[in-house]
């Protein structure tokens, strides 16, 4: 099931301004921000990679050369990205116009974090179809978590670490809890503008439920122990800081969680512009 129209029309429209792209203009073709993506990492020293898993090839970035080795490796995940065209008509192809995750991975200082796109984002041309479902109502599919926690095991692997630090941007932050709940590993899950109650925020947003996704929400006896940090603005229409408070009502006060709620900041601006000092206290030394 698809969210209304009033989301749509407001997802859609801060995908563009995000962008950059004003009315009448046309957005960039997936091969273009598949471009626009390794160029912004080849910048920062990083390579795009892939993770292959049971369902499917998961598209990424990491330090390029030699991976170094470390105890904890920080692994974001990207948002919902591009997901409507219009507001009634799902787009082609969800690969975000503007990555934020990615730019968020590039800012952490350190050289130990990698980047995991989600299903079907940052596909070349000659890749296999990817069924709409998995950039609509089944987004955080059981299979999605499945094999973005496949991915979180190479990296691991890659770096020698033993554990992992899960960070999301808004709909990559309610697949980090999820993946955080299946892990025995994790340090910390930090989420950015992050839908983690998906109950509360459709029901917030007046949307219709995700019936093919996991919901974080429900995984609260898994995460309980997880030391856990959710950013929130408090001028984001698109996830309200409503839907995080929510989350965290589901925990007892004793549980290791933080809700911070950030003055001026909505679902895209400013949180690149502001990680590396929001990022480097939380990280575990």
């Amino acid at each position: 099931m698809y969210s209304n129209r009033s989301l749509h029309r407001l997802t859609i429209r801060l995908v563009l301004l995000s962008a950059g792209i004003v009315a009448g203009c046309a957005a960039p073709s997936p091969q273009t921000r598949l471009d626009d993506a390794r160029a912004l990492a080849a910048r920062s020293g990083w390579e795009a990679v892939e993770f292959p898993g049971r369902r499917f090839t998961l598209s990424g970035f990491v330090p390029a050369g030699t991976p170094t080795q470390t105890k904890i490796a920080t692994v974001y995940f990207e948002g919902d990205g591009a997901a409507w065209q219009s507001p009634d008509t799902p787009s082609d192809d969800p690969t975000p116009i503007h990555p934020v995750a990615l730019e968020l991975a590039l800012a952490q200082p350190g050289g130990t974090a990698a980047y995991v796109a989600r299903p079907c984002q940052f596909r070349s041309q000659t890749a296999q179809p990817c069924d709409q479902r998995y950039w609509t109502n089944a987004r955080y599919a059981p299979e999605v978590v499945e094999d973005m926690d496949h991915a979180v095991d190479m990296i691991e692997r890659r770096m020698g670490a033993s554990q992992v630090v899960l960070v999301g941007y808004s709909g990559g932050g309610a697949l980090a809890a999820l993946v955080a709940a299946r892990r025995h590993d994790v340090a910390l899950l930090v989420t950015v503008a992050a839908n983690t109650d998906v109950a509360a925020w459709t029901r917030i947003e007046r949307l219709r439920p995700l019936n093919g996704s996991l919901d974080p929400a429900d995984f609260t006896a898994s995460l309980i122990a997880v030391p856990q940090v959710h950013f929130v603005g408090t001028d984001d229409e698109v996830v309200p800081p409503s839907v995080a408070r929510a989350f965290a009502a589901h925990f007892p006060a004793s549980a290791p969680l933080r809700t911070i709620e950030i003055d001026g900041f909505d679902h895209a601006c400013c949180w690149v512009q502001r990680w590396p000092t929001l990022i480097a206290p939380l990280l575990p030394r």
